[in-house]
């Protein structure tokens, strides 16, 4: 079968996340969008942990959790976390966001028994730990040996492995004598496969793609993910799959790397975005206020990329760019958000037609999509899955503008901003 997972998400614990982010309204958008398995996130924090311990039970032998009154009974739960350490290397300070999955809520128990030394787990659901990345490798691994520890979006400038202003350059200068526990790293919107494939010493290890959703909108969650095909999904087939990246694990969903808000280096105060190229040209200071701009991915890229672009290594897992579907409506109709009424009306239609929304965007044909909602969304969901769009970068935290359609056409719409309303309301 065909099982999708986001594995790094938040909930409402973490800052600016809903509180609507429960277990049972986790497991109903993870239905709604087709998500088989789906991270709980923030295991660290104590009262999250509780409200796991409540609500989720374990899928016998399996590692995975449903919500004890089976109300989304395809939806499968994956105890996880992410976790952020700061610390001092070489004099320099290191801030590295990573991804922990453990198969029960008893190993992750112990894993906070071992973390609280190092911080306080009760202030976000993303706590900040004072150990360096090899001590945290260490910790959670003396737990269970079937404990995963990957660095989260590992290329945005703050807060990851690579990341321009806090980050290494390797995996092995990151996690040391832990490398040999890491086998997998976390792309982040802001970058895609074929961008990691420009460094060869990264052949060695799987890439997932994961939402790490962490809003006011369940929705999001599984904007980008991973497709396995497994008899049943389980922790171990997922963590093996991911690990010896065999013919379990087909490929990972993307957004376009553009769509991420640090994909290229500038300045948005100064409404300054610029190609690696450019940048460096300008010595990476802003032609507006003379300041040090904010690198972007690409260009963080290129620093460490040992291949033109455009190399494909001979074993790889595929991929496939997506745009969440509330967003390719939101663009077509014209529409400021896409939480706006008019967007989910049609969103509705769909997922009642073809099940849920992965199926709209992977599977249904342009001509049953056609039927259901009319040749302009159908023309713009197809134009999706084959990558005939256009996305100006986005930059310094700023997302990328989406354009489906070409220069001329009166279709040409700016791309929807997500306001602060309730789902409620469009469900």
């Amino acid at each position: 079968m065909r099982v999708i997972a986001d594995l790094h998400i938040h909930g409402s614990y973490s800052r600016a996340t809903s509180e609507r982010m429960n277990t049972r309204e986790i497991a109903r958008f993870a239905r709604i969008k087709g998500l088989n398995v789906v991270g709980t996130g923030d295991f660290t924090h104590p009262k999250w942990l509780t409200e796991l311990q409540a609500t989720l039970i374990e899928k016998s032998g399996k590692g995975l959790y449903k919500v004890v009154e089976n109300v989304e009974p395809s939806v499968y739960f994956m105890i996880t976390a992410e976790v952020s350490t700061v610390y001092s290397s070489e004099n320099e300070i290191k801030k590295i966001h990573h991804v922990i999955l453990t198969p029960t809520i008893e190993t992750a128990t112990q894993i906070n028994e071992r973390l609280a030394k190092y911080g306080d787990l009760t202030i976000d659901g993303r706590p900040t730990l004072n150990m360096d990345a090899p001590l945290l490798v260490e910790e959670v691994m003396s737990v269970s040996g079937e404990n995963v520890v990957f660095p989260a979006h590992a290329w945005t400038p703050w807060f990851s492995i690579f990341g321009a202003f806090s980050g290494f350059d390797s995996i092995e200068e990151c996690y040391q004598d832990m490398a040999k526990h890491i086998f997998a790293l976390e792309t982040g919107l802001s970058s895609d496969p074929p961008m990691n494939w420009r460094l060869s010493k990264l052949d060695k290890f799987a890439l997932v793609s994961n939402s790490d959703s962490h809003s006011f909108w369940p929705w999001r969650i599984g904007r980008e993910a991973n497709v396995f095909e497994l008899e049943e999904p389980s922790y171990r087939e997922i963590t093996d799959a991911i690990r010896y990246r065999d013919k379990h694990f087909q490929f990972t969903i993307e957004t376009d790397p553009a769509y991420g808000k640090y994909h290229w280096t500038g300045h948005r105060n100064c409404h300054v975005a610029l190609s690696p190229q450019e940048a460096i040209k300008l010595g990476n200071i802003c032609p507006v206020c003379r300041r040090n701009l904010t690198k972007g991915v690409e260009q963080r890229v290129e620093e460490l990329a040992d291949r033109p672009a455009g190399f494909k290594p001979e074993s790889t897992v595929g991929f496939l760019r997506l745009l969440p579907l509330s967003e390719i409506i939101a663009t077509v109709l014209g529409v400021e958000s896409a939480s706006a009424r008019q967007v989910w009306n049609v969103y509705n239609l769909l997922v009642e037609r073809f099940g849920n929304e992965y199926n709209v965007l992977i599977d249904a044909s342009q001509e049953e999509i056609s039927a259901t909602v009319g040749n302009k969304i159908a023309e713009a969901i197809i134009r999706v899955r084959e990558g005939r769009i256009n996305v100006t970068p986005g930059y310094d935290g700023v997302y990328g503008q989406l354009q489906i359609f070409n220069e001329q056409s009166e279709e040409k719409i700016p791309l929807p901003r997500v306001q602060q309303m309730s789902i409620s309301d469009f469900l």
